[in-house]
């Protein structure tokens, strides 16, 4: 009974999952008016028509949506694993009047919706000049991860002090402590940062939408609702266009999968 139910609970997960990705496949290889006479469910028509990915690849300006993302992936997640490294390491290897007070501001940060603090995040923003400007959607993803801190916090809490005290025994100080000692041997819990932080980052359509006005500036999120109209949406296009999203995502992620359950794993049992 207890093997039957955990199949059966395996079943009902995948279904769960595939379903909508077999809906948005099915719809991005039918017409319109396929899409508008079927049901969800309904097989195309043509089993070779790209037309739909031709149009959101051309109409979408996917390829510029993906060099915005590119560009906002690349210093957000570079931004949050200096950022979260030096500031687990200044955490776990230093002794401060504030040291519990900043753990519990932490812990009350993830506590804290992030919808209800965003008129005052948009103010902030918009005082620096950053609205409508690519460095705004970096800033909010360098500076609002916790958890990323909190990952980092565990693997140097397994890393030794004695090799802290004899680096300082040779004239090192803290930061080339932090160089040449303690990030390299972060490299798992590095790993498990990018991967999380990238496809989080990847996936995010609310803070590109708010804060990236320009339609040269959209990336691969905000692309997609390029296709939605005041009389309607264009389905088979957004299907399209959510494939060629899904795609790479899916790709790193099943070629890095191991790095994601390794570095969780071992940062828990460390």
């Amino acid at each position: 009974m207890g093997t039957a139910l955990t199949y059966l609970s395996l079943v009902v997960a995948s279904v769960v999952v595939l379903l909508p990705l077999t809906v948005v496949f099915l719809t991005s290889l039918k017409t319109s008016q396929e899409v508008a006479d079927g049901n969800a469910l309904s097989l195309p028509g043509n089993w070779l028509n790209t037309d739909n990915y031709v149009t959101a690849f051309t109409d979408g300006k996917m390829l510029a949506a993906f060099g915005n993302t590119a560009f906002i992936l690349l210093f957000s997640i570079g931004g949050t694993v200096l950022i979260g490294s030096m500031t687990a390491y200044a955490i776990d290897r230093f002794d401060f009047r504030a040291k519990k007070t900043v753990m519990a501001l932490f812990l009350v940060a993830t506590l804290v919706p992030g919808v209800t603090t965003q008129v005052a995040t948009f103010q902030l923003i918009n005082s620096f000049g950053l609205v409508d400007s690519r460095w705004a959607p970096i800033l909010l993803y360098m500076g609002t991860d916790i958890v990323s801190i909190y990952i980092f916090l565990q693997f140097i809490r397994s890393i030794p002090t004695s090799l802290d005290e004899a680096a300082r025994l040779d004239g090192a100080n803290a930061f080339t402590i932090y160089r040449k000692i303690i990030f390299p041997l972060l490299k798992p819990a590095i790993a498990t940062v990018v991967i999380i932080k990238g496809i989080t980052t990847y996936n995010d359509f609310y803070i590109p939408f708010l804060y990236l006005h320009s339609e040269e500036l959209g990336t691969i999120s905000t692309a997609l609702f390029r296709f939605k109209g005041p009389f309607g949406a264009h389905w088979e296009a957004i299907s399209a266009g959510a494939i060629l999203v899904i795609v790479p995502t899916l790709v790193v992620f099943l070629l890095l999968q191991r790095w994601i359950y390794n570095g969780f794993a071992q940062g828990a049992t460390k």
